[in-house]
């Protein structure tokens, strides 16, 4: 059984790459880190021509209709990049639930737009500290309106539609949850820009004063949704913190061949060597749990729970762990601003929180093999 992407897939990782590199160097990643932008426009625009956008949208509604697995190729090559634009917030979360949910006239009006690159959207899911639960939703839904506060939301600030999960029952149970579709410019929602340890990828916060909601699927269904979209978006931001984390272990080991100290590159070094080694395991092993997420992402398979949790829990490891050893193998140097090292020690803090913690993923992964192994 052979688990490696086709030729066709490795051509587009290529492309994707040779565009990145050419319209997303560290210095434009820096632009929106200084605060000269809250994303890279130019670039979105260039996704969006290049069909990236809508790689898996089918094409009825104006995607490439290429699947999941393409997707996946491309996420990594977003997360070698640090890419600075709304990519995870508009793909893996709000167009995954207009494709998991929506009716033919929701998808028809939004997923159009986000393949063009002409919306931008995001999940109003967090409402403060905590992981994702049906408990935590206090945003209340009566009447078409939403009233209630969702923070952090990624990319809320620079966001023109949201996909919100609010309260429409008080039984106490998952059902109690429904989501909404709401018009970020249609007014009712004042939004407020969060401090965020990377800039990069923006957080803002919501604030619902009787703002015009739109319903998305059944009542009652929302929290099942959400359930989906969350292992869809485990496993494609899991390609992206695989992509960073090579990315780091690569600068490692071209710093460690090139900087000389006593008269020797420093990887050289038995110290370094292991630190190099042990990066070069925790990415292998984030990658392999990748792989499998994907199959099971792609062909929508019954262990996708699981595959999505461990694909989760590995790369978020794996990034933090590359991230960190990065700066410590270009030592005092590591630490300051004018390296990029920071970059993506920042980045992966970041990611590691957006979708819940490390340890919900882990109680996740426990949690779905102990139902799968008593069934």
């Amino acid at each position: 059984m052979n688990f490696d992407f086709s030729d066709e897939q490795k051509q587009m990782r290529d492309e994707a790459r040779k565009f990145l590199s050419e319209q997303c160097p560290p210095k434009a990643v820096r632009e929106v880190l200084d605060g000269k932008a809250p994303y890279d426009k130019a670039l979105w625009k260039g996704l969006a021509e290049m069909g990236f956008l809508g790689v898996a949208i089918p094409e009825q509604f104006g995607g490439a209709g290429a699947g999941h697995l393409e997707l996946c190729v491309i996420a990594e090559e977003m997360g070698r990049a640090l890419a600075p634009v709304p990519f995870s917030s508009t793909v893996y979360l709000a167009a995954e639930a207009i494709l998991i949910a929506g009716s033919d006239a929701q998808k028809q009006k939004w997923l159009p737009k986000i393949a063009a690159g002409e919306a931008i959207g995001t999940l109003a899911l967090f409402e403060g500290k905590g992981n994702p639960s049906p408990k935590a939703i206090k945003v209340t839904a009566n009447g078409g309106v939403l009233n209630g506060v969702k923070k952090p939301v990624p990319d809320g600030a620079i966001a023109d539609f949201a996909v919100v999960a609010a309260r429409t029952g008080s039984s106490g149970r998952e059902s109690d949850i429904s989501l909404f579709i709401v018009d970020l410019k249609a007014g009712g929602v004042e939004v407020k820009s969060l401090t965020n340890i990377d800039l990069t990828r923006g957080q803002a916060e919501f604030s619902f004063k009787d703002a015009k909601a739109e319903p998305l699927g059944a009542a009652g269904e929302g929290w099942s949704v959400i359930t989906q979209v969350l292992d869809r978006a485990a496993v494609l931001t899991a390609f992206e913190q695989v992509g960073g984390a090579d990315r780091a272990l690569e600068m490692g080991r071209d710093y460690a061949l090139d900087r000389i100290a006593f008269g020797r590159p420093i990887g050289s070094f038995q110290a370094v060597k292991h630190m190099l080694a042990d990066m070069y395991v925790s990415a292998t092993l984030a990658r392999s749990n990748c792989y499998y997420g994907a199959w099971a992402l792609s062909t929508n398979a019954g262990e996708l729970p699981e595959a999505a949790a461990a694909a989760r829990i590995s790369a978020t490891q794996a990034f933090q762990h590359c991230a960190k050893n990065n700066i410590q193998v270009h030592g005092g140097m590591g630490f300051t601003w004018e390296f990029d090292c920071h970059m993506y020690y920042r980045r992966a803090n970041a990611v590691a929180l957006g979708l819940g913690s490390l340890s919900y993923w882990e109680d996740a992964l426990i949690d779905r093999m102990r139902k799968k192994n008593a069934a």
